[in-house]
């Protein structure tokens, strides 16, 4: 996902020191290992499968590769355990992984029938299935409509609570066919599938994916080099929201008021912004995955 324009924005020197904090496929991790000589690229995912699947593609470099099993939350804690004082880049690809979507048992795709988990790590002990039959109707509306931007979350919540009701909502179909028995017609005419905001809203909630990108923005940065570079691709305006947010702090951050001539808040510059706007796929990369077209890339550099 918009590998090109990472890859460029990083600014990879050979010997320098980088992260990819969402390893995935490991697509973007072989091309900064590429480039590297005597550098270093630590590579962290949740997700054990993740980290086997691309240990045998990123072989070849092997010799200049760390993979740890971790939450990139944890990214500069991760550094400080492997003796790093700080990194010349980092990446973060806040996206679920193709391979998660493709695998029906992980249960995160509305289109085969799985058991409704949802859990990037597997070892996590919070699944969709305790969302979906545990929690009360009032807090599903709430994550539907703050997670997932959906218009009928109370009446979506309302139906998920009188079906587990008579049984458990044991599988992704069963959710689906619940969200959708909900939802008024003119709304099951939309293009996109009808149950992918509420899908969206479970997996956020199961993962505490909003908090551990917000945790990310308040410690990460700090382990960036002077020049270094922070790239992070979200995929709907609640991440890009924080990422926006957590560099403004870091750039705009002083509250003095703006006739003062000196700043007497305290505030120190770490971030600048590379680009004002967020950068987007282009149109080839929207043809050959279309699943790229809600990315976006933001880019700031330590300063």
């Amino acid at each position: 996902m918009l590998l090109e324009e990472c890859i460029e924005n990083l600014n990879i020197r050979p010997e320098g020191v980088y992260v990819d904090g969402t390893l995935g496929l490991g697509g973007h991790s072989a091309r900064i290992a590429r480039r590297l000589t005597t550098g270093r690229l630590v590579c962290i995912d949740r997700d054990e499968s993740a980290i086997e699947r691309s240990r045998r593609i990123l072989e070849p470099y092997a010799d200049k590769i760390t993979f740890v099993h971790g939450n990139f939350s944890d990214t500069a804690a991760i550094l400080d355990s492997l003796g790093i004082p700080g990194a010349d880049g980092m990446l973060f690809d806040l996206g679920v992984s193709s391979p998660q979507l493709d695998e029906a048992q992980r249960g995160f795709s509305y289109s085969n029938d799985a058991p409704l988990d949802m859990r990037m790590d597997r070892s996590g002990s919070l699944s969709a299935y305790e969302v979906v039959n545990t929690w009360s109707e009032e807090r599903l509306s709430r994550i539907f409509f703050e997670y997932g931007e959906e218009r009928y979350a109370r009446r979506i919540a309302a139906a998920a609570a009188a079906a587990r009701e008579q049984k458990p909502v044991e599988s992704t179909l069963e959710l689906g066919e619940i969200i959708r028995s909900a939802m008024p017609a003119a709304a099951l005419r939309e293009k996109q599938h009808p149950a992918k905001r509420c899908f969206q809203a479970i997996r956020i909630a199961v993962n505490d994916e909003l908090g551990q990108i917000a945790a990310m923005m308040e410690t990460a940065p700090d382990k960036l080099l002077p020049g270094g570079r922070l790239c992070v691709i979200s995929f709907h305006s609640l991440e890009d929201r924080i990422v926006k947010n957590g560099i403004a702090a870091r750039e705009h951050g002083c509250t003095c008021p703006r006739e003062a001539p000196v700043c007497t808040c305290g505030f120190v510059q770490t971030l600048k912004s590379v680009s004002r706007k967020p950068i987007l796929p282009g149109p080839e990369e929207l043809e050959q995955n279309p699943r790229a077209r809600s990315a976006k890339l933001r880019v700031a550099e330590r300063v």
